[in-house]
C-alpha cells in the first residue's frame, strides 16, 4: 500500500463527514471567488468605460458614495483654459432606479462633448438638440428595461422618448441611459452643476506626466480632485470599502472552514489511533505520521477549493444577471483569482491539520495493545 493510498483511504473512511467538511471549505472559497471577483469587476467595468470614451483624467468629488457630489460648472471653465488640456466634457452621472430597474446608470453628457463619440448607434438616432426630451440606451439597458425605439421612458418626473440604442464598447456604457446634460439638469434641478469632468490632455503623457497634470488641475480647481482615469474608481472610498467588505466576509467564511477541517482531522486522529501506533511499531517515523495527517488535510483543502471555485464562479455569473446589477458590472474571474483561491484553501487545510498532526505524532506504539 503506497503513501498516497493511505492518505486517500483516510479521507474516504468517513465519506459523509469528509463531504460535509469539504462543503464547509467550498463555501468559504466560493465567497472569496464571488465577492472579490464582483468587486474587481466593478472597478474594471468603470475603467473600461473611461477608456472607451478616451478619457485621460477624471475630475470629481467622489469620496464615500457611489456617485460624486455635484459641483459648479465654473470648475470646468477654469480647467478648460489650461494650456495642458485639449478637451473637456461635463458629465452628470447618477445611479438610480429607472422604471423596472432598481439600479441603473444615468449618464448626462455635455451636448457636443467628446464623451458622445464612442457611442455607436445600432438602431435609431441621436437626440436632435440639447433640450429634446429624448434618451439613447445602451444595448444592455434596452434589454433590461425592455425598450425599443419610440418607447417612452420615465426619468424622475419627466417622460422621455427612446430615440436610439447604441453599443458603447464597454459593459458599463452599454448598461447606461444617456441623455444631454442640460436636459438632465433641468429635470433634476441641478442647473449649472456637474459631478464629473472628463479631461483629455493636449499631448500624450506618461504616468508621471499625467500625475503632474493632475496636480496642476488640483491647484487650479481645489473644489474637486483630479485623478488618472484608470484609478478613478479604484481610489475612491466606496471602492475601498467594497474591497474590504468582500475580503472580510470571505475570510470569515474561510475561518469557519478552518475549524471544520480541524475538527475532522482531530476525529480522524482519535479513530485511527491504533492504526498509527501500529505504523510506528513497524518502523514509521513520527515525522512521516505528521506528514500523512498534513497531506490528508491539504488534499481536503484542495478538493474543497476546486469545488468552491466552481460554486463561486456560478454564483458570480448568477449575480451578474440579476436585474438590480445587470449592465453595471462583469465579475473579474481571472486565472489569478482562481489560483489564489485554491492556494488559500490548501493553506487552510495545512493550517487546520497542524494540531492534529502534532497530536498524532505524540502517540506511542504501546497504545496499539490497548485495542
Amino acid at each position: 500500500m503506497s503513501f498516497l493510498t493511505i492518505i486517500m483511504r483516510g479521507l474516504w473512511r468517513r465519506p459523509v463527514r469528509t463531504g460535509l467538511t469539504l462543503i464547509g471549505i467550498a463555501i468559504g472559497i466560493a465567497a472569496v471567488v464571488a465577492l472579490v471577483g464582483i468587486s474587481r469587476g466593478f472597478e474594471k467595468s468603470w475603467g473600461a468605460g473611461a477608456k472607451e470614451r478616451g478619457i485621460d483624467i477624471v475630475v470629481s468629488t467622489l469620496s464615500s458614495g457611489l456617485t460624486p457630489k455635484p459641483f459648479s460648472s465654473e470648475v470646468r471653465d477654469r480647467i478648460a483654459k489650461m494650456p495642458e488640456v485639449a478637451m473637456t466634457c461635463s458629465v452628470f452621472v447618477d445611479l438610480t432606479s429607472v422604471e423596472s430597474a432598481s439600479m441603473m446608470m444615468v449618464s448626462a453628457r455635455e451636448w457636443g462633448g467628446f464623451s458622445w463619440n464612442n457611442l455607436k448607434l445600432l438602431s435609431g438616432r441621436m437626440p436632435k438638440d440639447a433640450m429634446e426630451p429624448a434618451v439613447v440606451l445602451g444595448q444592455t439597458a434596452a434589454e433590461s428595461l425592455k425598450k425599443k425605439i419610440g418607447d417612452p421612458l420615465q426619468l424622475e418626473t419627466k417622460e422621455l422618448t427612446v430615440v436610439g440604442i447604441f453599443d458603447g464598447g464597454a459593459l458599463v456604457e452599454n448598461g447606461s441611459v444617456v441623455l444631454s446634460l442640460p436636459l438632465f439638469q433641468e429635470i433634476t434641478g441641478n442647473e449649472g452643476k456637474l459631478n464629473i469632468l472628463d479631461v483629455r490632455a493636449a499631448q500624450r503623457l506618461d504616468e508621471a506626466g499625467m500625475r503632474a497634470l493632475c496636480e496642476k488641475i488640483n491647484a487650479t480647481a481645489p473644489e474637486a480632485k483630479a485623478v488618472i482615469a484608470s484609478e478613478h474608481i479604484k481610489d475612491s472610498e466606496a471602492s475601498k470599502f467594497i474591497r474590504a467588505m468582500s475580503w472580510g466576509t470571505s475570510l470569515l467564511a474561510v475561518v469557519v472552514g478552518v475549524l471544520g477541517v480541524m475538527n475532522t482531522m482531530l476525529m480522524t486522529t482519535f479513530e485511527r489511533k491504533q492504526e498509527m501506533c501500529i505504523l510506528l511499531a513497524i518502523g514509521w517515523k513520527r515525522g512521516r505520521i505528521r506528514r500523512m495527517i498534513l497531506w490528508e488535510s491539504a488534499l481536503l483543502g484542495f478538493l474543497g477549493g476546486v469545488v468552491g471555485v466552481v460554486i463561486g464562479v456560478a454564483g458570480a455569473k448568477m449575480t451578474e444577471q440579476m436585474p438590480s446589477v445587470h449592465g453595471l458590472l462583469e465579475p473579474d474571474l481571472s486565472l489569478q483569482l482562481v489560483v489564489t483561491s485554491v492556494a488559500i484553501s490548501i493553506v487552510v487545510g495545512v493550517v487546520s491539520g497542524l494540531y492534529p498532526a502534532w497530536r498524532s505524532s505524540r502517540l506511542t506504539p504501546s497504545l496499539a495493545l490497548q485495542g
